[in-house]
């Protein structure tokens, strides 16, 4: 132990004689230490992704291999190549098709993360991933162009919970801000900004960035609507409040009576607020990065897209000093 510049403690002595010492680390001590890590740091949703990935591992080993663990150090390309393959041809209950391609990869990724923490804790000698690299479907994000959003907006409901859940929805399209970041909106979020008019002070859940946004009309209309809502009164909440499961439901209700052919889902919202209420109207995307509470600007990227009557306002000009107009 000397000749490798360890300090020899009783506790390391003891732990190597009883086989207990970072070589004999298994991927289960791995997945314990990590879920420790980062319980209470991560985001709710953050957290359970991880815990869903830990649990294809544990099917995998089990189910697969025939084993209920493996060491660190035997990790390799192979055990990495096998468990996507797994993972390719599980079916997950209660889902209509197998995972998908970008599915597998978020997984994979998920495991280099929690192998790539014991190789640092010097719990292995090699990183099994170092030939790895994930490979991405390149998928369009679905939004609202204006003439949908303008049907949801002004459709009238005669269904009181439909009614509050397209507000929700049109009130995200306004503001960019994503459905667990609006159920944390009370009125003190509102401040006036420095140009003297109302703007929304809050903390994205998911990256605890602090992001500032101006209220623009409609939203506002849509926060005094529900001032005197007794949901509001009661959890003292800026907006009345549902869980998750039941909004995306309701707007499935909502995208048939208002015939919206897509696939209408609350974090599309964010995505209309980014390309049809604000890119499409010149704001540059490093001001979009900033509304959206985006860490880099390679994530608002995703979200910016050229719009078919953008595209012809900005080629309209070289087209008529091509004709000599």
């Amino acid at each position: 132990m000397r000749f490798q510049n360890k300090a020899v403690t009783v506790e390391l002595l003891k732990a190597n004689f009883l086989g207990e010492g970072p070589k004999d680390k298994t991927l289960l001590d791995i997945l314990e230490y990590h879920g420790q890590k980062i319980n209470g740091k991560l985001a709710k949703g953050s957290i359970r992704n991880f815990k869903v990935t830990e649990n294809y591992i544990h099917r995998f080993l089990e189910e697969e291999l025939k084993i209920n663990s493996i060491y660190l150090n035997e990790l390799n390309y192979k055990f990495i190549n096998d468990f996507a393959n797994f993972l390719f041809t599980y079916w997950p209950k209660g889902h209509v098709n197998a995972m998908s391609h970008n599915t597998v990869m978020k997984h994979i990724q998920r495991l280099r993360k929690i192998v790539t923490l014991a190789f640092h804790l010097e719990w292995g000698d090699k990183d099994p991933f170092i030939r790895w690299k994930p490979t991405f479907e390149k998928k369009e994000r679905d939004f609202l162009n204006p003439n949908e959003l303008k049907v949801i907006e002004d459709f009238n409901f005669y269904n009181e919970r439909l009614d509050r859940v397209r507000d929700l929805f049109v009130f995200s399209c306004y503001t960019g801000i994503s459905f667990s970041d609006i159920n944390n909106l009370t009125r003190n979020n509102i401040m006036k900004g420095l140009d003297g008019q109302k703007w929304i002070f809050t903390f994205r859940n998911k990256t605890k960035t602090k992001v500032k946004i101006p209220l623009l009309d409609k939203a506002l209309m849509i926060i005094e609507k529900y001032e005197d809502h007794l949901m509001v009164q009661i959890t003292e909440s800026l907006l009345p409040v549902i869980t998750n499961v039941k909004v995306n439901l309701y707007l499935k209700e909502v995208a048939e009576i208002c015939d919206i052919k897509k696939n209408l889902t609350f974090h599309m919202a964010r995505h209309t607020f980014a390309t049809t209420v604000i890119l499409a109207n010149g704001v540059p995307i490093e001001t979009v990065s900033k509304l959206l509470g985006h860490t880099k600007i390679a994530t608002t990227q995703i979200y910016a897209r050229v719009l078919e009557d953008k595209l012809s306002k900005d080629m309209s000009d070289p087209s008529k000093k091509l004709r000599g107009i």
